[in-house]
């Protein structure tokens, strides 16, 4: 059973977009009149793409539940605009030639096995995202990217320790800890178009 309505979903996505309209054209946030779920604690993510090309612009947010949905929603959508560090602000001259993607987190929950390999059967393509740690290091990857890049389950393990700056076997190292998590993802179709709630197919 969904967490989130198609329609908060949709909210959800045009208030990221207005939260960075906004604050290109007035440096200041809006006003918005939030639903109440969304005053609930939750994990976000924000992704811009550019269009029609879908090439990554911006990816930020927060895997835990450490913020009511409402503020991590537009610190999320603020910092995948202006504060990713692998690419420059976004400008006013690209607004109309991107899209936003908001996922919504359920809380990472740690995968605990005996058997290292046994993580192999514990991740599902297509439903989980993970976050792979061990000591500062840490990195996430949610669940759309194994999706969109065609990845196995030793892939998706390997590439998440790439990304917390770990070596790509790092998930045999007990030392290293993993969580899993799903996401509500909804997506903008083209920019300021319809938003349609994305199905990952493994």
């Amino acid at each position: 059973m969904p967490a989130y309505t198609d329609e908060e979903g949709k909210f959800a996505v045009r208030t990221a977009r207005k939260v960075v309209e906004f604050y290109l054209e007035k440096e200041n946030i809006p006003y918005i009149d939030f639903p109440k779920k969304f005053e609930k604690e939750s994990g976000v993510f924000t992704t811009i793409s550019t269009y029609p090309a879908r090439e990554l612009r911006g990816c930020i947010g927060y895997p835990e539940p450490v913020l009511p949905l409402k503020d991590a929603l537009i610190q999320s959508a603020l910092s995948a605009a202006f504060s990713d560090p692998r690419f420059p602000p976004l400008r006013k001259n690209e607004i109309n030639n991107i899209v936003f993607e908001v996922s919504l987190l359920t809380p990472p929950e740690e995968i605990k096995v005996e058997d290292r390999k046994e993580l192999l059967n514990e991740v599902k393509i297509g439903l989980h995202g993970l976050i792979a740690e061990r000591g500062f290091y840490r990195g996430l990857l949610l669940p759309q990217v194994p999706v969109e890049w065609k990845w196995d389950v030793k892939e998706f393990l390997e590439q998440t320790c790439w990304k917390a700056g770990l070596p790509r076997d790092c998930w045999l190292d007990r030392r290293t800890k993993f969580y899993r998590f799903t996401a509500e993802i909804f997506e903008e179709e083209e920019p300021r178009g319809s938003i349609r709630r994305k199905k990952l197919e493994a």
